[in-house]
């Protein structure tokens, strides 16, 4: 087991499937709950312990750079990119403020409640350094709300290892956008902008990718019929309790 001290928000996306909404406000800063999708990422790192949050930003990056700087803990340390790095490119040209150890890395537009056991305190006492490079938290499509596809990620093994879907078949399982990466699965990657999912597949090419399932409530937003979904299943929920 590891307990990473760090953490990442992927905070740098245009969010075009939500204009007009995000022409004037990044899609991290959208309230749900009344608070936005961003704080709501940082507080579950907070509560895992994490001293150090990276958020990268640079669609209307100026307003979360503004909107974090009223946040006293944990300490917040901005990743500017001149240019859209995408996922992969935007963690690696983050690397250096990251640190040597594995680290939790976020969606900043993903929301997750928690089972009986953190998400994070379960990806952490499932990360084994001897055996993976990065530790994927996985999420069952029917139960995802806001997702709008039904083809999925990936299955997961009898052995709980990961397998991508392949063309004409529907897996069980999407990825959640929250994560554990070891530092070194960066080594000789690409310069600019590109996907995670490069790095996903060389782990899974030598056998260290490793994942579990959420065993909590997973919500994402996409658009603004999706948005509409996930705070209307979210008032409807708080209103239960």
């Amino acid at each position: 087991m590891i307990r990473p001290t760090v953490g990442m928000v992927l905070s740098a996306g245009r969010g075009a499937r939500l204009r007009p909404l995000t022409d004037t406000i990044p899609k991290p800063l959208v309230p749900v709950l009344g608070r936005p999708l961003l704080d709501h990422a940082i507080d579950r790192l907070a509560a895992a312990g994490v001293a150090r949050v990276v958020v990268n930003v640079h669609h209307l990056g100026q307003q979360i750079v503004e909107h974090l700087k009223a946040r006293p803990a944990p300490e917040i340390v901005i990743s500017a990119e001149a240019t859209a790095l995408e996922t992969g490119g935007g963690v690696t040209q983050a690397l250096p403020l990251l640190g040597d150890a594995p680290f939790f890395a976020v969606n900043g537009d993903s929301l997750w409640f928690d089972g009986a056991i953190p998400a994070l305190d379960r990806l952490a006492a499932a990360f084994d350094p001897a055996q993976h490079d990065a530790m994927l938290l996985l999420q069952k499509t029917v139960s995802a709300v806001g997702y709008e596809q039904n083809r999925g990620d990936f299955f997961l093994g009898a052995d709980g290892k990961p397998r991508r879907v392949a063309p004409g078949e529907i897996a069980p399982f999407l990825f959640a956008g929250v994560q554990i990466l070891a530092p070194h699965l960066f080594a000789d990657a690409p310069a600019g902008a590109f996907s995670l999912n490069r790095i996903y597949d060389r782990a899974l090419a030598a056998g260290r990718l490793g994942a579990l399932v959420h065993d909590g409530e997973w919500y994402t937003v996409t658009d603004e019929a999706g948005l509409a979904q996930v705070r209307a299943r979210l008032d409807r929920r708080w209103a239960g309790r």
